[in-house]
């Protein structure tokens, strides 16, 4: 079987499947759309259902010194706006809701030992042109009235964003699809065929095999496991995560993005072991997400009590009003970690036609904007949206062969 046939009801072949409907692949497909180009989208289950359906919707510069990953946050905070107002322009202000707040964020430091680490922090931050305002503690007591006063220091960053990202993924999607691409949720991609000269010729597909000329790995924390079988492995593996959820709160609980300062150390960390940080946030239907935690432990997808039970802890302590509000639900997520902590995107000279856009672990809603925009913009040879080597795919930290 030909799983071409049927593509947007023609005989036309997709110029670029991109593998995986998260929000990262959608920011590609949208991206490589716009510029013209005719995309399909697979997925072996639904739309953003995966990683992307466990994120927080976070859209941060506050947790990342500065480098390349800052550069592609800072690309990405200025992208989003513009790119959701131009989609409901295009397909409709419901279809292009995504819940977009800009409500920035705070940090804050417990105690008097971690208060002169956040200001150092801080102050390399404004070098590379973020606004990150140290601001007193009653200051920050005006920001979040619940916050606790055992707060020593703190940094508020007015650029911090928050979105919902399954709606904002099904709004890229729907972008594609009304400009004549196609999204087939259920197709599991298998691997890609080869031309004589060994280029990318199609992906192969529980389906049958869709023709193409270029492929994007966007599987998210699969990435290794389908860029070996795309025989250019990627060392990309999943980081698993957990977050509890309240019943609605009163307005006003908790205003905006809150955390503690020891949160960075931990998304930079590249330790095996268990971590927990304190991360608390607000969501418009009145829930607050907190969290957060870092494990790898392969694609185990155990929810623990115990890792449940030291993020409320945390939580507590930072707002000690949540020590008394009922828990809705809690779930879990794997998360694309690479071992250098950088993102992964661009083409792999290994597979001409193979593309990569991935790890990107916990911060993938926030860098999917401008990934998706640097993918195109490498695809088209448009000028970068920011400088594209720090996150080639032959970087020595990647080429290896993924171990999961």
């Amino acid at each position: 079987m030909n799983a071409s046939e049927g593509w947007c009801g023609v005989q036309r072949h997709p110029d670029v499947v991109v593998v995986g409907a998260g929000v990262i692949g959608a920011a590609c497909a949208e991206a490589l759309s716009a510029a013209g180009l005719r995309v399909a989208v697979v997925d072996r289950g639904a739309p953003a259902s995966g990683t992307t359906a466990a994120g927080e919707g976070n859209v941060l510069v506050s947790d990342k010194e500065p480098g390349p990953e800052l550069e592609l946050a800072k690309a990405s905070r200025r992208l989003w706006p513009g790119l959701l107002a131009g989609l409901a322009e295009e397909i409709g202000p419901q279809a292009a809701e995504a819940e977009w707040e800009p409500k920035g964020g705070l940090v804050v430091a417990i105690g008097g030992e971690s208060a002169a680490p956040l200001a150092d922090f801080a102050a390399a931050q404004r070098t590379a042109g973020v606004r990150a305002e140290e601001i007193t503690p009653e200051a920050a007591f005006d920001l979040e009235p619940h916050l606790t006063r055992e707060v020593a220091a703190a940094v508020h960053y007015p650029d911090d964003a928050q979105l919902q990202p399954v709606l904002a993924a099904a709004a890229l999607l729907a972008a594609v699809r009304a400009r004549g691409g196609e999204v087939r949720p259920g197709t599991a991609a298998l691997g890609v065929e080869r031309t004589a000269a060994g280029e990318v010729a199609g992906l192969r597909t529980a389906a049958g095999t869709i023709p193409c000329g270029a492929v994007v790995n966007a599987c998210g924390p699969w990435s290794g496991e389908f860029s070996a079988a795309a025989g250019a492995p990627v060392d990309v593996r999943p980081r698993r995560g957990m977050v509890l959820v309240t019943a609605p709160l009163p307005p006003g609980t908790v205003r905006r993005k809150v955390y503690d300062a020891d949160y960075v150390g931990a998304v930079a960390s590249d330790g095996a072991d268990l971590q927990t940080s304190t991360v608390v946030e607000s969501t418009r239907a009145g829930t607050v997400l907190i969290g957060s935690s870092r494990q790898r432990a392969g694609f185990d997808g155990t929810v623990r009590v115990d890792v449940l039970r030291a993020i409320a802890a945390k939580a507590a302590a930072l707002f000690p009003v949540l020590a008394r509000v009922p828990v809705m639900r809690a779930y879990g997520g794997f998360r694309p970690y690479a071992p250098d902590h950088l993102p992964v995107i661009g083409s792999d000279l290994r597979l001409p036609g193979l593309w990569h856009a991935t790890g990107h672990e916990g911060a993938g809603i926030g860098l999917a904007a401008a990934t998706g925009r640097l993918l195109a913009d490498l695809f088209t040879g448009a000028p970068p949206v920011v400088d594209p080597a720090p996150f080639r795919a032959d970087r020595p930290a990647l080429t290896a062969e993924a171990v999961l």
